[in-house]
């Protein structure tokens, strides 16, 4: 109910107002940098919530054995 309340006070020119503003804060050079950091983020987040680690997809190798 409140996400409907918040979606409702939101329109076109808040977020004009708001794309601004970040703009302004971060400058035209970091805001590329931000996003690709909240891409890898949302990765790990989706890669992590399906149960899959780093670990699964590295191979693991056969320390016991010991050859000569």
């Amino acid at each position: 109910m409140q996400l409907a309340i918040i979606a409702g006070l939101v329109g076109p020119q808040e977020l004009i107002i708001i794309l601004i503003v970040v703009l302004l804060l971060f400058g035209g050079r970091k805001i590329p940098e931000l996003m690709k950091g909240l891409g890898k983020g949302m990765k790990e987040f989706k890669r992590a919530s399906a149960g899959e680690s780093d670990e699964d997809e590295k191979p693991k190798k056969d320390t016991d054995r010991i050859t000569e």
